[in-house]
Parts: structure tokens; sequence; C-alpha cells
């Protein structure tokens, strides 16, 4: 039911990042519990209207690189993921090793650098490791530059998004992140220009943000563990058991509503308990569909007592 100028997206993908998880029952900084704010996560993604096609955790999966944390977060994520037909795309990050990672997740035991490619409905989405073993600052090595400038040669029927840990972007409110960041992005820039990535989804930094690169967008989700605080006053750095978040990716055909391009819309989605002050509910839609699109309009764009009166028909 297409209610504005838009039809439905092409694609839906949830992108998750950093749940940190361990083996054992132990908690982050002796305080937090990364295994509930995954599943408050994977929660959330159930009770979309429309479920993701993919499933896309931009790294950080383990907090210690433990072969049990990565059996712990199929058993968490894959029955979710089967359960609306998702795709699972793991990412590396700092936290991860190579060994036990591509070992548990792929049955591959590897210290090679964990690039793939996931066909999805169409739409090609590239782990790309910008890990640097031993070290929390990233990089995309020469020989990784020239797989995926391979790979990028060949166009995608609805193009390509670009997963990997480390975000090819400024970080002007956190100065902390600055010293782990990813080098070299300059080079990653020549091999993404003019190539079918529609956009870019990163992680490492626990807090949602956005930028552009090279032309491309890139959308940061937060962690699903804690997160950082990015505008502190009196702290060099501030970590917090509060503002976990999921971002969601719809891709819309080129065209789509008549305007020229190919939309990409990235939604922050809070996982955190909230009390409701208004909505409604979502029986609603049997209202709506027999309308007109000047009777909606009508309905909940007009300003006045008696429109008022008429939408509060609509919450009860």
């Amino acid at each position: 039911m297409q209610f504005g100028q838009y039809p439905a997206p092409r694609h839906t993908i949830a992108h998750l990042s950093d749940p940190h998880l361990y083996a054992g029952d132990r908690r982050i900084f002796g305080k937090v519990d990364p295994a509930p704010g995954l599943e408050r996560a994977l929660a959330r993604l159930r009770g979309m209207t429309t479920p993701p096609q993919a499933i896309v955790f931009t790294g950080d999966l383990a907090d210690l690189g433990e072969e049990g944390a990565y059996v712990r977060l199929r058993e968490q994520v894959e029955p979710y993921a089967d359960s609306f037909g998702a795709e699972i795309v793991w990412v590396m990050g700092n936290h991860d090793e190579r060994e036990v990672y591509s070992r548990v997740l792929f049955g591959e035991a590897s210290d090679a650098p964990q690039d793939r490619v996931h066909e999805v409905a169409g739409l090609r989405i590239i782990a790309l490791d910008s890990t640097v073993p031993g070290w929390h600052h990233g990089t995309v090595t020469e020989p990784q530059l020239e797989w995926l400038a391979d790979v990028l040669a060949t166009p995608a029927p609805h193009g390509t998004l670009l997963a990997m840990h480390h975000p090819p972007l400024p970080l002007p409110l956190n100065e902390a992140s600055v010293i782990i960041e990813l080098d070299g992005q300059d080079r990653l820039a020549e091999v993404l220009a003019g190539t079918d990535v529609r956009a870019v989804l990163a992680g490492h930094l626990h807090y949602s943000t956005s930028a552009t690169f090279a032309g491309i967008p890139v959308s940061v989700a937060s962690a699903s563990c804690y997160t950082a605080a990015p505008a502190t006053t009196d702290r060099y750095s501030a970590s917090v058991d509060g503002h976990q978040a999921i971002s969601l990716v719809h891709l819309y055909d080129e065209g789509a509503g008549g305007v020229p391009g190919a939309p990409v819309v990235h939604t922050t989605v809070p996982i955190g308990e909230a009390t409701e002050v208004a909505g409604f509910p979502s029986t609603v839609l049997e209202k709506l569909g027999p309308m007109t699109p000047a009777e909606r309009r009508d309905l909940f764009s007009r300003k006045g007592k008696a429109a008022r009166a008429l939408r509060r028909q609509l919450r009860d």
C-alpha cells in the first residue's frame, strides 16, 4: 500500500555493530553485560513490518576473540535470521581474531584478511576486513584494494554496499578514536571512485554518525553493548550504558518517486525502552487504505480543532 510519492524500497538491510560478546558470564569494564543488548537489537528487528533481507554486523563481534563468544553469537543471531529468511553478513573488527573468527563462523580457519562477497537479491554486499592484527587502528592493504577493485569492476544489478569496521570519515567529536582510525583513506577513495558502491556501512565508534566519503554516503551504526558519548565537555572520552541503537538501510530503485538517482535511507533505531506518549494502532491501516490520497492528506495535514478531533478518533 503506497501512501506517499515513493514506492516501497527494493531492499531492506539491518545494520548492527559492536556486540562485543564474551564466551561466559563477564561484563565489559566490569559493568555491562553485552548479551542483553544484542538480544534487544534482534527483538527490534522481529517487530519490523518488512523484515530485513540481510543483517550486517560491522565488527567487534567478540570482545576478546574467544571461540565460545562466536558460538554464542551464532546461537543468538541465527534463529532470528532464519525466522525471516535474512542472510547474515559478518565483518571483522579490531576486537576479533581472524583464525577463530573464520573457523567458527565460516568453517575455514585462516589468518588472512576476511574479505567476502554476498549477493542478496541483486544487491552486492562486500565485507572488507580493515583490521590490523595485534592493533586497534585500521587499514586496508594494497592486495585487498586490488581485490576490491577487481570485484567492483563488474557492477551488480542493484549496486553495492561496502561493509567494514573502521569508518572512512573524519571524527570531529571523538579525538580518542582518531588515534585508532582507518589509515590510508585516500587510497580507498581512489578505488571506490566511479564504482556502483551506494553506501559504506561501518562501526567501531560506538555511536551513530554519518558523512560522505568520495561522494558516497557513510553510515556508522551505534553499538548494542555500550556507547560512546561524542560531545563530552570535561572528559577526554566517556563510555555510557545507554543510547544503544541499530540502523536500518532502505535502498530504492533508480528514479523512485520520479526523482533522479537511487535513494538510500539510513535510519537510527534506538533499542532501549521508552514510554509512548502518542501514536496510532496498527489497525489504522484498515481505515486509511480505502481513502483517496486527498482524504488522507486532509485527515493528517490539515490544522485546526476539527482535524485534531478526527485524528484522536483513530487512536481509540
